[in-house]
């Protein structure tokens, strides 16, 4: 009778065979030897284990074959699933037979010996096989299926707004400028707010979900050229009514990662403790109280200036859950911001800066609803008039009261994860000096 080739099982299942002969169709990313037995430290892109092979017991021209495998060999290893309280993952393969893949001709750049960031840069597309940026990225992968599921929960529509667009959004000093045919030039989305505010006219609650780009050439921990960011959008919404909004959908992801990436957490050396005090309700921090503390503490800051990244940290470091910063001038904010009817020089606006010091994650405001209010900033702008006529439209037909923000998946992700540059928190980081690989 012909014998049954054992089933290829990932190792995240692993528990589940306990005792069966499987196959683990992997890599392998270090091997050390002993006597007679060979340790294989086998990952398949869902976990690590490590396999064992003894000397008489593993099939004789494996046993050899494994003698001379390189780092990152790609390799189908068969054997038995052994319960192991000691090991990391719980358990362990008795190795008894293996089929090389691929094994390199030579040495794998990334050594175990320590290298410098650019080198790690340089090779991301080799670096994202180990275990830090791994433990990243699937946080990554799950603060982004829990945004979706926060807001498929509360009855959002998904919107995907343009990347190609006529119109800006935020700052024209921020633009990245594409040729468009025979009609001059596009840019490269800023956000898609203004679309989603179409939109939210339409379906009510609408968010998007994609990548975004800043032209800003700044070379600070916190800023990429390209980022991802989902942005929100809600009719007969306040301003008070978007902040809330905003603590609740932060809360459900604080829970949810502390909840389903604790591995993950543990493998960052994350203090989660830190993470478990992100309560409701945030506190509100008005902008003239926040400029006049940050001035008290020595900051080189006049009322009617953005906040820096220093500033942010300051004053995030006050407090040990995110805080929002509330109220800004009109002219630190951009065009589509509501009027604050109680100080006419400020905006409806919030930027929820992060604990500990990671700064702005969410930018939203109450969005002018008013046409001749829009049109003026606008003109105050200096913005053309001809690019936004779509846009002033929404105020003509049906305008409501409606608000909205944006949440920077990538800083996010850098304040979960206690990860010091925003670099780390994406597979391939575009920055003012990095476009390789």
């Amino acid at each position: 009778m012909k014998q049954s080739i054992p089933p290829i099982v990932t190792i995240a299942e692993i528990a589940n065979h306990q005792d069966q002969e499987i196959r683990i169709a992997g890599w392998l990313f270090n091997l050390r030897s002993k006597g007679k037995i060979h340790f294989l430290q086998l990952r398949d892109g869902t976990g690590r284990i490590q396999g064992v092979a003894v000397e008489g017991e593993c099939d004789p021209s494996s046993f050899q074959t494994i003698g001379d495998l390189k780092m990152e060999a790609s390799v189908l290893v068969t054997g038995r699933v052994r319960k192991d309280e000691r090991a990391p993952s719980g358990y362990e393969l008795t190795v008894s037979g293996l089929t090389v893949v691929q094994n390199p001709e030579e040495d794998y750049p990334i050594a175990k010996k320590e290298h410098g960031i650019d080198f790690l840069l340089e090779n991301r597309h080799l670096w994202l096989r180990s275990s830090l940026p791994g433990a990243l990225l699937r946080i990554r992968h799950q603060a982004i299926t829990s945004l979706r599921n926060f807001f498929n929960s509360r009855g959002f529509i998904l919107i995907d707004t343009p990347i190609l667009t006529g119109a800006i959004g935020e700052s024209a000093g921020t633009l990245f400028e594409v040729p468009y045919f025979d009609m001059g030039n596009a840019y490269l989305a800023q956000t898609g707010q203004l679309y989603l505010e179409a939109a939210c006219m339409a379906f009510g609650k609408v968010f998007n979900f994609g990548p975004t780009f800043r032209a800003e050439k700044s070379k600070t921990r916190r800023h990429l050229t390209e980022f991802w960011m989902l942005e929100a959008e809600v009719a007969y919404l306040d301003n008070p009514g978007n902040l809330q909004l905003q603590e609740d959908m932060i809360c459900a992801l604080v829970e949810d990662i502390l909840s389903r990436c604790q591995e993950e957490l543990k493998t960052l050396g994350r203090d989660v403790g830190k993470l478990k005090k992100v309560t409701p309700p945030f506190p509100r921090l008005d902008y003239g109280e926040a400029i006049h503390w940050l001035q008290q503490q020595g900051h080189d800051i006049e009322w009617g200036s953005d906040l820096g990244a220093e500033d942010e940290t300051a004053v995030s470091n006050r407090y040990e859950k995110p805080v929002f910063v509330v109220n800004y001038p009109k002219k630190a904010k951009a065009f589509y911001m509501k009027e604050n009817p109680d100080n006419p020089e400020t905006v409806l606006c919030a930027d929820l800066l992060a604990s500990e010091g990671y700064g702005e994650i969410i930018g939203g405001s109450q969005r002018e609803d008013d046409h001749d209010k829009l049109l003026a900033r606008i003109h105050e702008e200096k913005l053309p008039e001809e690019a936004y006529t779509w846009y002033l439209q929404l105020r003509r037909f049906g305008s409501v009261p409606h608000s909205g923000f944006g949440i920077g998946l990538e800083r996010t992700v850098t304040w979960l994860s206690g990860t010091h540059h925003i670099r780390e928190a994406i597979p391939f980081p575009r920055t003012l000096s990095r476009l390789y690989p």
